[in-house]
């Protein structure tokens, strides 16, 4: 299978805060790869660094055989046209129509006329079962529908990368399940390589090719869903099963309690 997008020996960080440290992940075409893991673990960041955001201190990051370099802007505007993102909690403009927030994408990246445009967004709208709320404002569907909305414009043109940042926060468990068979179906359809960033393990499970683990700026494990079960890696299980003692601690390192607190008397 045809790598799509290939992150190799990757480090990035703040400051002296290192968020990733040599990283190498593949992301196959047609594949749904998911990157999972605690939060504050990097899969966001992985996410900026993918769409050209971020740049990465060292190692590269390739898509479609290009390496991607954030200071050559042609460039990486060029690219990002064949990329989709859906953000967290969907992002939609709130003051335009569920039609128009679809529209968006059409009108600012191609010279397709009104017509076009108009069958095109009904078309992405009825993919997610959201035709007949064309005309509705933001503020008049729910957040499942929200996110549906997002997913459309999403897809507008078609891309042949769409990254996923927490598709399934906030959502009730109907809206999660119709949200993952959506992003599975959609992928399939299109042809194009899915990235989700997520920690939902059930819904991801179900849907997902393969599955990346991070954790302690490092890949903890990384596999198809059916080995990640089958894993008796001490990490994997925690993550899996919401463990609370495991390999990730519940606190963030912090100095001896005694001082903080003054145990024993002010000094």
């Amino acid at each position: 299978m045809e790598d799509w997008v290939k992150i190799e020996h990757l480090t990035f960080g703040y400051g002296r805060r290192t968020i990733l440290e040599d990283v190498s992940m593949r992301f196959g075409r047609g594949q749904v790869v998911a990157i999972m893991g605690g939060s504050g673990m990097g899969k966001t960041t992985l996410l900026k660094l993918i769409g050209g955001l971020l740049a990465p201190q060292s190692g590269t990051v390739t898509i479609g055989g290009e390496t991607l370099d954030p200071k050559d802007v042609a460039k990486l505007f060029r690219m990002r046209r064949r990329m989709g993102m859906l953000f967290q909690f969907g992002a939609l403009f709130t003051d335009l129509s569920v039609f128009e927030n679809v529209a968006f994408p059409m009108r600012e990246q191609t010279d397709l006329d009104e017509e076009t445009i108009r069958d095109l967004v009904m078309m992405k709208l009825n993919a997610v079962g959201l035709r007949g709320a064309a005309q509705l404002m933001p503020s008049e569907i729910s957040g499942g529908m929200a996110r549906r909305v997002a997913l459309a414009r999403t897809i507008a043109l078609d891309p042949a990368l769409i990254m996923y940042d927490e598709p399934f926060a906030g959502l009730d468990p109907i809206s999660m399940g119709v949200t993952a068979n959506l992003i599975r179906n959609l992928n399939d359809v299109l042809g194009a390589t899915s990235i989700i960033v997520t920690h939902d393990v059930a819904e991801t499970f179900a849907i997902a090719d393969y599955v990346y683990m991070v954790s302690s700026a490092k890949i903890a494990a990384e596999g198809t869903p059916e080995a990640l079960r089958a894993s008796d890696d001490p990490f994997v299980r925690q993550f899996i099963e919401g463990l609370p003692d495991g390999p990730v601690r519940f606190h963030y390192p912090a100095a001896d309690a005694a001082e903080d607190f003054q145990i024993g008397g002010r000094r």
